[in-house]
């Protein structure tokens, strides 16, 4: 079977591989082929992921292409993992919204937005090009607005396609870590939009133990420590790591101003040196030495992760004081996005039952959200498809901010359908985080402005 990473030429595909190693054979991979646009890079991590599968004994083939057709024609199952305008385009989003007094971040309020500018023609061209090479073939997709690319696929009309978010089982692995089983033997009731979930249940062995983990000082301490334990009993469920970003939004805009440099901009120093790192070393010559600089790399850039949420959290210049662009390779690498992918994968190619927290169309499982809005949601996979778990009601504080939300995404998904500028100002003016005219117009302007190159021109 063939699998095909779009992507592949990104920081993350050596990671993609090492979790393929433990799941090849249970989905039945005999190649996995790298795409990407950026031939130089994908030269460089093709090798890379190429030394990391012949380390384990070559058991499925690598191969890489910069041609869309040749790489999706024949592929059963598709993960896309993109950043269209690379990290300086994230850069350029964080920093626009920032310098207007929003949230500067990734994926939450202005910067999902604008990044979904980028990412979504884009992925609906792969989606398009992918149901004429290979009908029949289904689409992961882990590119970011995570959410808001699902809703656009499936508003488009492509159905075989999942969103898929390595942040969707937070409440289940908080859960196993809590009680001490392994991860599959924690079944999760989470619901929402991607970044914006709860899990409101967990049962081990059958027995329901959310409310009584979250009576638990220690499980608030380690798995929930952005958040106030006052907060999070209030709720009474697990939360996403993102709600942050609404529950103390002063106070990330704040934090994040403060620091020198953003996430972005960091990021972008960062990859800079790894490229400079990678290429004074020469793949090619020293595979493993390359491999070690990247794993280095991989340990500096976790190391500040929403550091400016923690207390205590790792600074960037403390960050940058300890780096060294060297570590051991691993056996086994945290499965991330690659292991929500292939355990659905598995679960389809298998016929095996797993239940797992997606973004889908919601099919009537929530109420009070309209069939067709993708929510991220717990859904039973198997053979015959992916099937949403019926939630029912839930609390009224919840459901009204991802009806909020929703508003938004489905507004910037028409906005950019219809390359509307009006339109994309009434999406920026119903998210919370961003509510006025004068902020939406401005930030609008300055994103049509910044990414011209990739949106074009808009009414």
């Amino acid at each position: 079977m063939k699998l095909t990473l779009i992507g592949g030429g990104g920081v993350r595909s050596p990671l993609f591989v090492i979790s393929l190693l433990r799941w090849h054979q249970r989905v039945g991979v005999t190649e996995l082929c790298l795409m990407d646009i950026d031939a130089h890079k994908l030269n460089i991590f093709g090798e890379m992921c190429r030394e990391v599968v012949r380390r384990a004994g070559n058991p499925f083939k690598i191969t890489t292409s910069t041609d869309a057709r040749e790489a999706l024609t024949g592929a059963k199952h598709v993960v896309t993992a993109i950043r269209v305008g690379f990290e300086q385009g994230r850069a350029a989003d964080e920093r626009i919204a920032l310098r207007l007094g929003v949230l500067g971040q990734e994926t939450t309020g202005p910067g999902g937005f604008a990044m979904a500018l980028r990412s979504i023609p884009a992925i609906l061209g792969y989606a398009q090009l992918l149901q004429e090479v290979s009908p029949g073939a289904w689409m992961f997709n882990f590119t970011n607005p995570a959410g808001l690319v699902a809703q656009a696929l499936h508003d488009a009309g492509f159905h075989r396609s999942v969103g898929i978010c390595d942040g969707a089982n937070g409440g289940q692995g908080a859960i196993s870590w809590w009680a001490g089983v392994p991860f599959d033997q924690v079944r999760a009731e989470v619901f929402g939009l991607n970044h914006l979930s709860w899990c409101r249940r967990a049962w081990v062995q059958g027995d329901e133990v959310m409310a009584k983990a979250i009576a638990d000082e220690r499980f608030l301490k380690e798995t929930q420590a952005l958040f106030a334990p006052g907060l999070v009993r209030h709720i009474g469920m697990h939360c996403n790591e993102y709600l942050y970003y609404y529950y103390y939004a002063e106070k990330a805009v704040q934090a994040i101003s403060a620091d020198g440099k953003t996430r972005g901009e960091e990021i972008v120093e960062l990859n800079q040196r790894l490229m400079e790192q990678l290429e004074e070393i020469d793949v090619h010559r020293n595979p493993e030495r390359a491999l070690r600089a990247f794993f280095g790399y991989e340990k500096r850039r976790g190391a500040t992760y929403m550091h400016y949420a923690y207390e205590g959290g790792t600074s960037i210049e403390q960050a940058d004081r300890d780096l060294v662009f060297d570590a051991d390779i691993p056996e086994h690498a945290g499965e991330g996005y690659a292991g929500v992918a292939l355990s659905l994968i598995e679960a389809i190619e298998q016929d095996k039952v797993i239940y797992t927290g997606i973004n889908v169309p919601n099919a009537g499982a929530i109420s009070g959200m309209a069939d067709d809005d993708v929510v991220e949601i717990t859904c039973r996979v198997d053979g015959s498809g992916i099937h949403p778990q019926p939630v029912g009601e839930v609390p009224a504080s919840a459901l009204n901010l991802m009806r909020t939300i929703k508003l938004y995404e489905r507004l910037t998904v028409q906005a950019i359908r219809e390359r509307s500028r009006a339109l994309a100002v009434e999406a920026l003016m119903a998210h919370p985080l961003v509510l006025s005219h004068s902020r939406a117009k401005a930030l609008v302007d300055a994103y049509l402005s910044a990414h011209a190159a990739f949106v074009g021109d808009w009414a």
